[in-house]
């Protein structure tokens, strides 16, 4: 709005003056402003805005008599001392014989009192001059000023770059820090020696990253430092992985209100940590409310266009205030300029107005007394016994910004003189004229600026017409009388050779807190490995609960936004932030089934060699030789073959086990059962040759008979063993299907339809010997073999349509152990059924052990 009106106004003032010229061939000047300005004569001036007073104040309009103008108020020492670093510097140059020789640079500064309204006033006060006519009209000879060293606050450099940028009118600004100014087609001709915003919040962001300060409360001025500062704030916390707690604008107004709803809100919040964009003027209203209120326990991180302001540094702010970390520009050192400032003498020019009112403000005097009981100036007072922020050079940094601008316009100036007639850089390869000299052709060179200052600095501008970024990080401290003081306490330095930007010296750090620690700033608390963040509804993304990690997944580092799966043959430790190898399940020797199993499987083995040893010895007795003893002899060893295939069924599964537990056991069960179907087989032949229809049975089915039988029932096992094993084979599987934490060893069975005619073949011969053994069960023999076969056969069935379900439904190694069980439980079964009433009566009663015993019912039936 203000830009606009300004902008209207000076148009209609060009306007008015260009009919002026046509009616006398003159310039006249039309009025002036009423600033407050410094100037001293040269054959090239240089202008300057600085903010030497903090207030504009306006007269009330009437709209009946032109109103007076504005005026300032509250006069500033430390941004005095900034207007006298530019006078040095130029005296500076002016000595030098190595820079601008034969020229005399000058400098017209004016006042802009923190407003934009009088900020516009100077810059064209300084571009078309304050001569009272003016009848060059072919504008030949330098203009009123090369270029302008200011504005030093953001939104006056915008708008006065907007405008004298059309002209390409050169702005060097040393503290406008808006990031927006680096758009060179709106501002072409404007540079800085102080680095923009951008680089001010990257360098704050590291300092958040670097403290773990991820929950942050932001609150900045209305207007485009603080404006622009907060958007670019607000985009790279959230790249860094940080959140704004509360975002506060700080009115222009000072309106109380508005004021006092930002402090509620500052204590309200959770945020231990507050940044803050804002320069001291639009601050202080703040912070005394902070005082008021006593908000303490807070982090305050101050932009630079407050972080070294002494308004602040009072015994009154120091429990509030006190440990505020702060980006600052460079400080550096100039020799002399502590000398210069003291030398500094009032005159009666009006154009240097601005050093009577620093004279009268520092001595508390009066040049022209209004009224009775004012001091008078004399115009002699010694400025070495005062101590202000004019005289204190120890911490130099807008004022060290200010040298180094000045110096580049005078590099610049000094490299447009250097160039030789027919190499120039314009049309025709020309060079400039210093006598016509136009203020675009510096601005080509002050793009190519590059030179180090004596302090060791390096001054050059990107294509943007931004300076290196560097920043010192300071450190708000108590002092001994109870005052605050800034220490450095690391470096921002962009261009670091090391490549590490950020420096800091944390045992110079002061923390404003009981525990003299950094604080912690959080919304919640880091999530340790082996869990995630599961972020909390309708809260920013720093705000989120920890929860761990599911079986099998695990997070190795700090707030995992999720967790990782294992690989395949690998699982979650217990605490969920390593992946270990799977435990490996299989039924081993090592185990107590396994041992328990094998042991069953032993004692299996012993007994049928206890069984065969005790036949063999009585192999000649009636009740031995019963029922063809070589089938006794040949089922006592197929027997001991199935309990000891049990041992293949043990241990980890390899290729060789996996191909023979399954064929041992199916070959060991069909030579048993076999067996077993002829000694039924056997029992009813004899029984069908003891009568006078059936003598010729026995003849039939003879000892070579009964081999063969038993011999090709077992071959037609080892068929179907062989078909399958060379079709399907069962292999080592690794199975974590079972249970996921676990690898199961396991044989894979192959071929379901080959394990299932194995199986099928054992129960059909199973099934035949059950049936023949029922049929024959009371058959008149005294001691009749097929009762007990029929029971053994009974147990035999009853243990394998059992091991079905029981097979199906076990996991992992328990399917094996179901299956080894099955196989002891049936031969088990067989052995005791069969074997053990013929060596009870063998051992316990060897007098029933004679053929006229065993055939006794015989002989009483007839």
């Amino acid at each position: 709005m203000w830009t606009t009106l300004i902008i209207f106004l000076y148009l209609s003032f060009k306007f008015i003056s260009a009919a002026s010229v046509l009616r006398s061939g003159t310039c006249q000047l039309q009025g002036r402003f009423r600033l407050n300005g410094m100037y001293q004569t040269g054959d090239v001036i240089l202008g300057g805005l600085f903010e030497v007073h903090f207030l504009t104040v306006f007269p009330e309009l009437s709209f009946r008599t032109e109103p007076k103008p504005p005026y300032c108020e509250q006069f500033d020492m430390a941004s005095f001392q900034q207007a006298q670093t530019m006078a040095f510097a130029i005296d500076e140059i002016n000595k030098n014989p190595n820079l601008l020789p034969n020229i005399t640079l000058g400098y017209h500064l004016y006042d802009n009192c923190v407003m934009l309204g009088m900020a516009f006033r100077a810059a064209f006060s300084l571009v078309s001059g304050t001569e009272e006519s003016f009848s060059n009209l072919n504008c030949t000879g330098p203009p009123p000023v090369i270029g302008i060293v200011g504005d030093s606050n953001s939104t006056p450099s915008i708008a006065i770059s907007s405008v004298l940028g059309l002209f390409r009118v050169p702005i060097v600004s040393y503290l406008a820090t808006c990031s927006c100014l680096s758009n060179r087609e709106k501002y072409p001709s404007f540079f800085r020696t102080v680095p923009s915003d951008a680089f001010q919040v990257r360098a704050m962001i590291k300092i958040l990253k670097h403290f773990g300060w991820t929950w942050v409360g932001l609150v900045y001025s209305d207007e485009d430092y603080g404006n622009h500062a907060a958007q670019s704030f607000l985009q790279d916390v959230q790249v860094f992985g940080g959140c704004v707690a509360f975002s506060e604008i700080l009115p222009l107004d000072n309106n109380r209100k508005d004021i006092q709803h930002t402090v509620g809100v500052i204590q309200a919040s959770t945020a231990r940590v507050v940044v803050v964009f804002s320069t001291s003027t639009y601050l202080l209203p703040l912070m005394d409310e902070v005082v008021l209120q006593n908000v303490t326990d807070r982090q305050w991180i101050a932009s630079e266009a407050w972080s070294t302001s002494h308004l602040f540094h009072t015994q009154r702010f120091l429990p509030f205030l006190g440990g505020t970390l702060g980006i600052a520009i460079r400080r550096g050192e100039i020799q002399g300029l502590h000398e210069f400032l003291l030398h500094l003498r009032p005159n009666n020019d009006q154009r240097n107005n601005m050093v009577r009112i620093f004279w009268e403000n520092m001595f508390k005097c009066r040049f022209n007394i209004g009224g009775t009981g004012e001091k008078m100036c004399s115009g002699q007072e010694d400025l070495s016994n005062t101590d202000t922020s004019y005289t204190d050079v120890s911490e130099l940094r807008a004022s060290y910004n200010v040298y180094k601008t000045v110096y580049a316009v005078a590099h610049a100036l000094h490299d447009l003189m250097q160039c030789e007639e027919g190499r120039g850089p314009f049309s025709g390869n020309k060079c400039a004229d210093i006598t016509n000299l136009q203020p675009w052709q510096l601005v080509h060179y002050l793009q190519k600026v590059n030179f180090t200052t004596g302090f060791g600095d390096l001054v050059s501008f990107d294509k943007n017409g931004d300076a290196l970024a560097i920043y010192d990080v300071l450190n708000w401290q108590p002092s001994s009388d109870g005052l605050i003081v800034v220490r450095t306490v690391g470096v921002v330095n962009e261009g670091a050779a090391t490549g590490k930007v950020l420096t800091l010296d944390e045992e110079a750090f002061y923390w404003n807190f009981e525990t003299k620690k950094p604080p912690r700033s959080v919304c919640s608390e880091s999530c340790p490995p082996g869990t995630r963040r599961a972020r909390r509804k309708g809260l920013p993304v720093c705000c989120f609960d920890c929860l761990p990690c599911g079986d099998g997944e695990i997070s190795h580092t700090t707030d995992a936004d999720e967790c990782t799966i294992c690989p395949d043959d690998f699982w979650s430790n217990p605490d969920k932030d390593r992946c270990v190898p799977k435990e490996e399940e299989f039924l081993s020797y090592d185990d107590a089934l396994g041992i328990s199993l094998t042991t069953a499987s032993l004692l299996g083995t012993c007994f049928c060699a206890l069984v065969l040893a005790i036949f063999a010895h009585h192999r000649n007795t009636p009740i031995v030789r019963a029922n063809n003893s070589e089938l006794s002899f040949l089922l006592l060893l197929s027997l001991k073959l199935c309990f000891l295939c049990v041992l293949l069924f043990i241990g980890r599964p390899k290729l060789w086990t996996c191909q023979l537990r399954h064929a041992v056991f199916g070959i060991s069960f069909v030579l048993c059962i076999s067996s077993i179907l002829v000694k039924t087989m056997v029992v009813i032949a004899v029984f069908k040759s003891s009568r006078p229809e059936g003598k010729g049975a026995m003849k039939w089915f003879g000892a070579a008979q009964q081999r063969c039988t038993v011999l090709v029932l077992t071959a037609l096992q080892v068929i179907i063993c062989i078909v399958w094993l060379s079709n399907a084979s069962p292999t080592p599987h690794k199975n974590s299907q079972y249970i996921s934490s676990k690898i199961v060893y396991e044989c894979t069975i192959g071929s379901v339809a080959g394990f299932a005619v194995l199986l099928g073949y054992i129960g059909f011969l199973a099934a035949v010997s059950f049936l023949l053994a029922f049929l024959a069960r009371n058959l008149p023999d005294n001691f009749n073999e097929a009762k007990f076969i029929t029971f053994s056969m009974l147990i035999f069935c009853a243990v394998w349509i059992a091991f079905v379900p029981a097979y199906v439904s076990s996991p992992g190694k328990y399917a094996v152990a179901v299956e080894i069980f099955a196989i002891l439980a049936s031969s088990f079964g067989l052995l005791v059924a069969i074997f053990a009433p013929k060596c009870y009566i063998i051992l316990s009663h060897p007098e029933k052990n004679t053929k006229k015993n065993i055939m006794g019912r015989e002989t009483q039936n007839k």
